[in-house]
Formats: C-alpha cells, structure tokens, sequence
C-alpha cells in the first residue's frame, strides 16, 4: 500500500516523486481530481494534500511551512488525523498549524484572502485539500495536509499569474506572455512572485526530503 499524495502543479509533483507515494497534479480542476481520488482510494493507504499555498494569516512568509489540524470543505471542518499531523509538525522545523479552506478557484486578491481570514480563522488556502480531505473522510482514510506559502496575504497575485496554469498541471507559457503583452507593466510583480515561488519549491524539495518514503504517513507495511 502506498500514500496518496495530491498537488496542484506538474512542477510539485516531479519534487515529491518517490518510493511509497504516488502523487496526483489536479491542474486545478476539482470535479476532476475528485474522480480520480475516488478511483484511487481503495488503494491507498492515506491521502496527504502537499504543495504550495496561499497564505491568509499575516504573520507568514513564502517557503515557511503550514500543517492542517482541519481542512474546511464548504463550511464543514474536516479533522487531519492527529498522528500524522504531528510527525508532520516535528519534522518540519518552524511549521505552523492551523486550519486550511480549501477553494475551488484561486484566491488572488489581497482583500479577498484578509476577509477569509477574518471569516474563518484559517490560515492558508489552497485548491486540492478540500477534495482530498473529503474523500479521505468519505473512504475512512487517514488524512493529512501540509504546504508551503507561496504568495504572503499582503500579496495580489498579478494577472499573468492566475492565467498561468494548464488543466494538466504544466505551466501555460502562452497565456503568460498573452497577459504580459496586454499589461506589460505587471512585469516588476511577476517577477517578484516568480521569485517567491521559487524559494517556495525549494522548501518543498526540502521538506519531502526531511519527511522521507510515504511522508511519514500511515504504516506501509
């Protein structure tokens, strides 16, 4: 048996490739991730919800993990299993806990992500945990959910960064530069989110090489 280990981005999923762990990039399509983890499920051991995040509270920084204690699902908190979210903690030096809520569509304004703080209580937001932290309840899987920050919640992701994302999970190069074209003077902002995203991936990297085969997940044996 292995983990089930859910992403966004191509790039995420070739960082937590390895042994014990087989990793799903949604591309941001939620009907169609869930399918897949339904499909999935019943040969799996446990769900884990990995990758980059937003961030909601203030206080956190890009490359600076975040570990679920619960996922909100349309209002509804869906609890990480304790266990696992704990070996999570203690392997990631400096992650903070908290409550993710899950989106269906990116949360790129800066106003939009202080009021779902301020509505929620949550602290990151991403477009897979939801899902998973829903099927993981609906098959009684173990379920868990760690990422790192991506954009700080000061941040407004510019244009050309919400057009980015193929529904394979690649990079949509061709928008990207469309959107550049139309509005070449978001260039300063993009690059200035190319760069926190890369510090990003590199803690990921980090982190699943900190966490080692199956990520510390449910026994595999």
């Amino acid at each position: 048996m292995t983990v089930l280990a859910v992403t966004g981005l191509r790039r995420e999923a070739r960082l937590l490739a390895g042994p014990r762990l087989e990793v799903i990039a949604s591309g941001g399509d939620a009907r169609h991730l869930e399918t897949t983890l339904e499909d999935r499920a019943a040969h799996v051991s446990g769900i884990i919800s990995m990758g980059i995040a937003g961030a909601l509270a203030p206080d956190l920084r890009p490359g600076q993990w975040v570990v679920a204690k619960a996922v909100l699902d349309r209002g509804q908190a869906l609890p990480a299993d304790p266990a696992w979210t704990r070996r999570l903690t203690a392997r990631l030096s400096g992650a903070a806990e908290g409550t993710f809520v899950g989106a269906d569509a990116m949360v790129a304004e800066k106003s939009e992500k202080a009021a779902l703080h301020r509505a929620t209580g949550a602290i990151a937001v991403d477009m897979e945990s939801h899902v998973a932290a829903r099927i993981a309840a609906r098959r009684r899987l173990p379920f868990a959910a760690a990422r790192v920050i991506c954009d700080p919640a000061h941040r407004t992701l510019p244009p050309a960064a919400r057009v980015g994302l193929r529904p394979d999970g690649r990079m949509d190069v061709l928008a990207v530069l469309r959107s550049l074209i139309g509005a070449p003077g978001q260039v300063p902002d993009l690059v200035r989110t190319a760069w926190e995203a890369e510090h990003a991936f590199r803690a990921l990297l980090r982190g699943h090489r900190l966490l080692g085969a199956g990520l510390v997940g449910p026994d595999l044996a």
